[in-house]
């Protein structure tokens, strides 16, 4: 199978995004990250999205609506919509929750794949899901406080651990766009990593930065890459594509 790219954002500069992976290495791109410093979930998200292909895990998602899967470009990009399929809901990206096919891919087109903003993409779902969708916040000021979801490595070092199975989850907040390098502020959020040493990671692609409380979370941002150019993951913010500025072109799509 093709490699996504999908890492952290490091090897092929702004393009690359956080990568994700789980257990197998997927199309086009390199694929490997997870959270780093986080827990397993403590609830569940009904909303959260594990994107497969023959059923290993690539990248993350967040259900918007019923039938639209809001994800990362560099996850998707060039890829048939009959390869992918999702797992909707569970914390176990191997089983529960519910499965879904998908029927198309719309990648945003300021998406080039180098340079910093369009990295983010829509996947439609072959029949609506019965799961309960998230909606799209408005607050990304720095100094804003948010949770980070994936399934993404949760060792810092390329490929040094394996994806793990049950969701991860960390929190954060939203730090000043020039404490990330690359980054286009007016549609991206650069995104803390605690204590210097946890973050997202190879796996964690196309995965939701989220605000709220349980029962009332809100989406904000969709993981792309990381902020520093490290390739050891957690070593500085990462970047996240911001929902709320791309949400006129997710409202002409999705309806």
């Amino acid at each position: 199978m093709k490699a996504r790219s999908l890492v952290v954002g490091l090897l092929t500069g702004a393009a690359c995004a956080v990568a994700a992976v789980a257990g197998a290495t997927p199309a086009g791109a390199d694929v490997t990250p997870f959270i780093v410093g986080g827990n397993d979930a403590d609830q569940e998200y009904s909303w959260m999205v594990s994107l497969q292909e023959g059923g290993n895990h690539f990248c993350g998602g967040s259900l918007i609506s019923p039938e639209w899967v809001l994800t990362a470009a560099h996850c998707v990009q060039g890829s048939s919509a009959d390869s992918i399929s999702a797992r909707i809901g569970s914390n176990d990206r191997t089983s529960g929750g519910e499965e879904a096919q998908a029927a198309e891919v719309v990648v945003h087109p300021d998406y080039t794949g180098t340079g910093a903003g369009g990295d983010i993409a829509l996947v439609k779902l072959s029949a609506p899901a019965k799961s309960a969708p998230i909606s799209l916040g408005t607050t990304t000021d720095a100094g804003t406080k948010t949770r980070l979801l994936g399934w993404g490595q949760t060792c810092p070092e390329r490929g040094g651990c394996d994806a793990p199975v049950q969701l991860q989850q960390l929190d954060t907040q939203v730090v000043e766009a020039d404490k990330c390098t690359g980054i286009d502020g007016s549609v991206e959020l650069c995104t803390d990593n605690p204590g210097g040493d946890a973050g997202a990671c190879y796996g964690d692609s196309g995965g939701p930065q989220i605000v709220g409380s349980a029962g009332k979370y809100e989406l904000i941002g969709v993981t792309s890459r990381t902020g520093n150019g490290d390739p050891t993951c957690a070593t500085g913010p990462s970047i996240y594509t911001s929902a709320p500025a791309y949400s006129d072109w997710i409202s002409q799509n999705v309806g």
